[in-house]
């Protein structure tokens, strides 16, 4: 029976990556990995903020259904996690590293815990939204960047870890694993070594679709600069943090190929699924805005490359899916059974060019006035926001999301906004975060 290994960055646009077509970066162990398995071209996040994207990864539903909006952790759930639903059925469920989710680590239900990295009470607690917050450290996040010897310290430790697990303790289980391992980077602030800032500094470069286009006047992505406040933000640090950030995908790459010597080593990476993903994208300074929160491409995509039995050598998959997927896929590779109100398809089932499958996305954390639905079929891409005018793009003519269609294209906003409602009701499901919000905002205040 096969094993699984998976890899989950943070905050990686897989659009700086080699496997993805960007020219300066290397990435030599994500173009191996890719050599031996599936690209998927077009795969999404469930909700581009850490805590919501990755408590729908490990629990199998959207952020809407466990009422994970944001990240403030004052609340605790119980819901089952594929690492506890997993041992259960006879597989030993290891966890290493950054968890920030719904529970903390040891009571997620896995059986064996590295390094887990569960984020401090109460978490962020910038999370309100009408008002709209202001966060008072813009000008701090917008000097993140440079050289720190002690860069990936922490993320060098789990990977250690991790290695070392590989190396001895998986060879001598007599049951079926899985190994999830999380590195913090390439999330900001983009510190990096000395070898990898100098290594990149023809990255210092300006986005090439600035505050200047009209996406950067949508009302959502208005309040996500004013959130962060980027507007303030100098060529010199906008130029800086670019830099930073490509050291910062290199050293997650050599990460994967630390992990991928170490699987070679033991044996066994011909029977074991190996995936490498990320719980959000990036704006890296794209029509003015920075890190996630945005339903836009580089916020909203992640990297996924999954190579092992079930997926194909060197394919490439233009199918939209999604991390719920990616869980799905879990359990296919193991010939476990998964909980049927669970969302998602395995991706070894998923044809690898289907224009009529749909996938979902959702954002309700900080940073823009309410809510907001994405959803994805063929080339088209629907952004249907609560408080601020819908989006339509075309990313097959129009792949940056340079030009809404929806006063052009009514018959397609009409079906992808029916589509949508199969999945929920953004009116509702809108109306409970903010209820959910007031609730939070209720209980940090009476702890004042």
């Amino acid at each position: 029976m096969p094993n699984v290994l998976i890899y989950m960055s943070d905050e990686h646009n897989p659009f700086v990556s080699s496997v993805y077509g960007h020219t300066l970066v290397e990435t030599p162990n994500m173009a191996r990995l890719a050599g031996a398995g599936t690209v998927f071209e077009h795969a999404y996040c469930p909700s581009p903020l850490c805590a919501p994207s990755r408590a729908s990864f490990l629990a199998g539903k959207p952020a809407h259904q466990l009422q994970v909006y944001n990240n403030c952790n004052l609340d605790e759930f119980t819901y089952p996690s594929y690492g506890g639903v997993l041992r259960e059925q006879g597989v030993h469920t290891a966890y290493a590293g950054k968890v920030d989710a719904y529970a903390p680590a040891n009571a997620l239900g896995f059986a064996e815990l590295i390094l887990p990295g569960d984020r401090a009470k109460p978490g962020d607690t910038n999370f309100t939204r009408q008002p709209l917050a202001i966060r008072a450290d813009g000008s701090r996040r917008a000097q993140g960047y440079g050289v720190r010897a002690d860069a990936f310290a922490k993320d060098t430790r789990v990977v250690d870890r991790a290695v070392e697990w590989l190396e001895r303790r998986a060879p001598a289980l007599d049951a079926p694993w899985t190994l999830t391992v999380n590195t913090g980077a390439p999330h900001f602030p983009h510190y990096v070594t000395q070898e990898l800032w100098d290594k990149y500094a023809d990255g210092a470069d300006l986005p090439a679709y600035g505050p200047d286009r009209e996406p950067a006047a949508h009302p959502y992505a208005r309040d996500l600069r004013a959130h962060f406040q980027t507007d303030a933000f100098t060529e010199e640090q906008i130029r800086g943090l670019r830099r930073g950030y490509l050291g910062g995908v290199e050293y997650v790459d050599r990460q994967l190929g630390r992990l991928l010597d170490a699987l070679d080593a033991s044996g066994r990476r011909e029977d074991t699924v190996v995936v490498y993903t990320s719980d959000h994208g990036e704006m890296l300074g794209k029509f003015g805005l920075w890190w996630k929160c945005s339903l836009y491409e580089d916020s909203a995509r992640v990297p996924l490359i999954a190579a092992g039995p079930g997926f194909a050598p060197a394919t490439r998959a233009r199918t939209p899916v999604s991390l719920l997927d990616v869980q799905a896929a879990i359990f296919h590779a193991l010939g476990k059974v998964r909980p049927p109100d669970w969302w998602g398809a395995p991706l070894q089932t998923i044809p690898a060019d289907d224009p009529t499958r749909a996938v979902f996305a959702e954002y309700h954390g900080h940073g823009t006035r309410s809510g907001a639905f994405m959803v994805r079929r063929g080339p088209w891409k629907l952004l249907y926001n609560l408080a601020a005018p819908h989006q339509l793009f075309n990313l097959e003519e129009d792949p940056h999301e340079l030009r809404n269609r929806t006063a052009s294209e009514p018959a397609v906003l009409t079906d992808l906004e029916r589509e949508l409602r199969r999945f929920c009701s953004p009116e509702q499901e809108n109306r409970r975060a903010h209820e959910f919000e007031q609730g939070q905002r209720d209980a940090l205040a009476a702890l004042a």
